[in-house]
């Protein structure tokens, strides 16, 4: 399994349209065979930080996510709403193996 850590820097005067960013998102990720496990908003700190989380089974498989993502009418829709909103205004993508409890 790969997880995928999204750090964005966001408009903090936008928070409401990255937030139907993140809602178009969820149902996409999960469609493509990935497992999301959500968005996370600024709460005390920094106003314009926020952070994502999904999982794919292998690198593989969400490299094919992503090619297939760019074909897709919802997920060029989401890109293209993003794009038309600014609320982005950038974004780092990280990749972890998760360990857990071996019971």
């Amino acid at each position: 399994m790969i997880t995928c850590y999204l750090r964005y820097v966001v408009d903090p005067y936008k928070l409401k349209e990255f937030e139907q960013y993140g809602r178009l998102w969820i149902p996409l990720v999960n469609k493509f065979g990935g497992q999301h496990h959500g968005y996370f908003f600024p709460s005390e700190g920094a106003n314009n930080i926020a952070l994502a989380l999904f999982s794919f089974p292998s690198m593989a498989a969400y490299e094919d996510y992503r090619t297939r993502s760019l074909a897709d009418p919802e997920c060029v829709a989401a890109f293209e709403y993003a794009e038309q909103t600014r609320c982005i205004v950038s974004y780092e993508r990280s990749f972890f193996r998760p360990v857990f409890t071996s019971d």
